[in-house]
């Protein structure tokens, strides 16, 4: 195991990381206005899941055979684009079905609350948000590189093997990413609750996150992995 005093060190440049702008809290906050905080909570559950992934690729050598084969990685970009470029598409074509408190009659008061952007989701909405997010992270293979560049960086030949030294990096990495991504998802997501309550915004909401999922899939296909 690491030391804890490069434990801490390591998690403090995680937190900075995590804060700097970048295409997965973008896309949380993208997420958590558009649906709500519990949405967006479960993405960032789903990407905190992806953080693990590269982490397991990079302590069992995987990740350095995938940055060997520049056809693989070409594949899972292109992967990781058309999946966002499927929710861009979604999310323009999104039904709107909020209303404004005013506007509702008694009687509708209820099945409108059922369908509020803050709603608890059921458990294969849930699971879909999290397999939103873990594919969303696992589908960049800048995050693969930067893994493979960065955590032995912080490995002592002395603390033990790399690998296991290599997962105690990667889970306190996802901590810093949970705490920061889950506080963007909380507020923003307040935030968009507000702004959901008109349709007319709602609408906004949706071609807005469109075009930056699309923003999101042109900028990874235009980016250079190696």
């Amino acid at each position: 195991m690491p030391s804890p005093d490069t434990l801490l060190q390591f998690f403090g440049l995680a937190v900075l990381l995590a804060l700097s702008p970048g295409p997965d809290n973008l896309f949380v906050l993208m997420q958590s206005i558009q649906h709500g905080w519990r949405t967006g909570l479960l993405v960032v559950l789903g990407l905190c899941l992806g953080v693990c992934g590269h982490t397991l690729a990079v302590a069992m050598g995987l990740a350095a055979l995938l940055a060997a084969s520049p056809q693989l990685l070409t594949l899972l970009k292109l992967l990781g684009a058309a999946y966002l470029l499927w929710l861009a598409w979604g999310a323009w074509h999104a039904p709107v079905a909020a209303r404004a408190p005013d506007a509702m009659l008694p009687h509708q008061t209820q099945p409108a609350a059922a369908h509020a952007p803050d709603a608890k989701p059921h458990s294969r909405q849930a699971l879909r948000c999290i397999g939103r997010g873990l594919v969303m992270n696992l589908s960049n293979p800048k995050v693969l590189l930067f893994f493979l560049a960065f955590l032995p960086q912080f490995t002592q030949p002395a603390r033990g093997p790399m690998g296991t030294q290599i997962m105690a990096l990667g889970a306190v990495f996802a901590l810093s990413t949970l705490l920061v991504f889950g506080a963007i998802a909380f507020f923003s997501g307040s935030f968009g609750q507000a702004l959901q309550r008109s349709a007319r915004m709602q609408r906004v909401l949706n071609r807005s996150a469109s075009i930056v999922f699309a923003a999101l899939a042109l900028r990874l296909l235009i980016a250079q992995v190696q």
